[in-house]
């Protein structure tokens, strides 16, 4: 192993590949602050190992390291937030639901009003029978015999709202990405 690094041809590795790395690693992580730490952990280990990359460095090896360093925090939030919860269970101090997102009511209320709204843009006969099945929880049966519809065409009916309210929800899904 080298023990002094070529910092010419490293710089010119990292002006080259550092902003691949990190937008790699925005794009699995969704966070542009995690993204520059992992690039950085990369960097920083390729500098201590020149052998990697005195030689020719893959790009598919980089992106390698990259997703095995998120894979590696990913794990290591889970076990620490196991370990946080173990803690608290065994010290009965705080309930785990105690630690919810606050905005988990403004998601419901937001997620409320679209349902609300898709229901509304349903054909009326849809929608009440979408509402009779989801929310007073009635069979299919019991729904056909009160409005009078084959058991089928209630089948029909539920399979097309939810159908509307899944392309909906991906809408929704992919608006709060971006």
């Amino acid at each position: 192993m080298n023990t002094k690094p070529d910092k010419a041809k490293f710089e010119e590795l990292f002006l080259q590949f550092f902003p691949k790395v990190k937008l790699f690693a925005a794009i699995l992580l969704k966070s542009e602050q995690e993204a520059e730490d992992v690039a950085q952990d990369i960097f920083v280990w390729l500098w201590e190992t020149p052998d990697l990359w005195e030689g020719n460095l893959e790009k598919n090896y980089l992106y390698t390291m990259v997703k095995n360093n998120i894979f590696n925090r990913i794990k290591r939030k889970n076990l620490e937030t196991k370990y946080i919860h173990m803690q608290l269970d065994l010290q009965g101090v705080i309930e785990p639901e105690e630690f919810e997102d606050p905005l988990n009511g403004i998601y419901r209320e937001e997620l409320q009003l679209l349902l609300k709204l898709a229901l509304g843009q349903m054909p009326d006969k849809r929608r009440e029978v979408f509402e009779l099945s989801r929310f007073q929880q009635l069979s299919n049966l019991e729904i056909a015999e009160k409005m009078n519809l084959s058991v089928r065409t209630v089948e029909q009916h539920i399979y097309l709202a939810l159908k509307d309210l899944k392309k909906l929800l991906l809408i929704a899904i992919f608006l709060l990405k971006f």
